[in-house]
């Protein structure tokens, strides 16, 4: 089963209040601090409420640039150090750590936080990713008060209670440098705050952040749990992440598709397509239904080589875009782009159920093929 576990040690308080997301790839894979992400999310923060707030950073190891890096956080030394056996029963750890951190006074009650650079340890018919993403969840599942929330190579989720700019701050992000980061300010919507649950939710080297709510959340669910993933994270952006892991890695389904399949033509629109385009879409609709992402939202997605924002089809929740020569931005408002971006050549606000991508270059690509 596909999924992660962690419900224990969050607050009953909850706060009603808006959802801040952004997003920065620079093209080229050229490495920036992590700063500039928590410049551009502190300049929304009206939209969050002290309850949850996190980033995830691609290129952030490249001492370990293959290896898979597990964030791991713990309610108490004794599920970290049952969750360790485990980790080091399923894995061949090449080195692990403390994830460092720097006091802050507004962050409190903070879990035990490690981790680990590993590897598969080369046995048994599934590959690599398979076998990563089967032993996080099944780790996950099996040990209680504590929890993998980040599993990719060469990125790092780092998250928790708090405002974003704070939590930047405790995970002393201004030490990092990767070539795309995303950040998110506010907790789950409907569910309460708490460390595991807050944004961006990483699943191998997926990671989304999300602004919104996704109303048609039991069906995403029960559709995926055909697929074997399963959704424990109490909170409705997990299905977004898995519904890429499941159409990207699984089905091979190019971005395009994979947009029009979450956010979809209205069905008035298929029927004025050509023969053919009208044709694809239908089959679509037909074959993944289910899939459909109904509600108002906004999500920004990171993967390795690329970043994906994507509204719903009516746009409820706002989404805004910018370039600068190779480094393309993504956010809930224009405001925070022009924080750490004063004069972009472009900006532009797509359509609902438009993506807009940024990817690496193909040079890009070779080069870290190369390292």
């Amino acid at each position: 089963m596909y999924g992660a576990t962690g419900s224990e040690g969050f607050s009953e308080e909850r706060i009603p209040g808006g959802c801040a997301i952004f997003g920065v790839m620079e093209e080229r894979g050229r490495r920036f601090s992590g700063s500039l992400a928590a410049e551009a999310i502190a300049a929304m923060r009206e939209r969050s409420n002290g309850l949850g707030g996190g980033f995830a950073g691609y290129g952030i190891y490249p001492d370990f640039p293959h290896a898979y890096a597990l964030h791991v956080m713990s309610l108490s030394h004794g599920a970290h150090e049952d969750l360790v056996r485990g980790i080091k029963g399923s894995f061949r750890v090449l080195h692990e750590e403390p994830i460092p951190v720097r006091h802050h006074p507004a962050i409190r009650d903070a879990p035990v936080l490690w981790r680990y650079f590993v590897l598969p340890p080369g046995e048994g018919e599934e590959d690599e990713e398979e076998y990563v993403a089967r032993r996080v969840v099944e780790l996950n599942s099996r040990v209680e008060g504590s929890l993998i929330f980040s599993s990719g190579p060469n990125m790092g989720v780092f998250k928790g209670v708090g405002y974003p700019e704070d939590i930047a701050e405790f995970y002393r992000l201004d030490e990092y440098r990767g070539y795309l980061w995303t950040a998110h300010g506010r907790f789950p919507t409907n569910t309460p705050g708490w460390w595991g649950g807050a944004h961006p939710f990483g699943f191998l080297y997926w990671s989304v952040v999300h602004n919104g709510e996704i109303s048609s959340f039991d069906t995403n669910r029960r559709y995926l749990e055909t697929f074997g993933y399963r959704c424990f994270q109490m909170t409705d952006t997990e299905v977004v992440v898995y519904l890429f892991d499941l159409l990207h890695r699984r089905h091979g389904l190019p971005l395009e598709i994979i947009s029009g399949i979450l956010a979809p033509p209205f069905w008035s629109e298929i029927e004025a397509m050509e023969e053919e385009e009208r044709e694809l879409w239908m089959m679509a609709r037909q074959v993944y239904g289910p899939a459909l992402l109904n509600g108002p939202f906004s999500v920004i997605v990171g993967h390795p080589r690329f970043m994906v924002g994507l509204a719903d089809r009516i746009m409820l929740r706002p989404l805004v875009a910018a370039r600068k020569g190779e480094m393309v931005y993504i956010s809930s408002e224009e405001a925070a782009i022009r924080a750490v971006e004063p004069a972009p050549e472009l900006v532009w606000t797509p359509e609902g159920g438009e993506p807009v991508v940024a990817e690496l270059l193909p040079q890009a690509e070779e080069e870290e093929a190369v390292a």
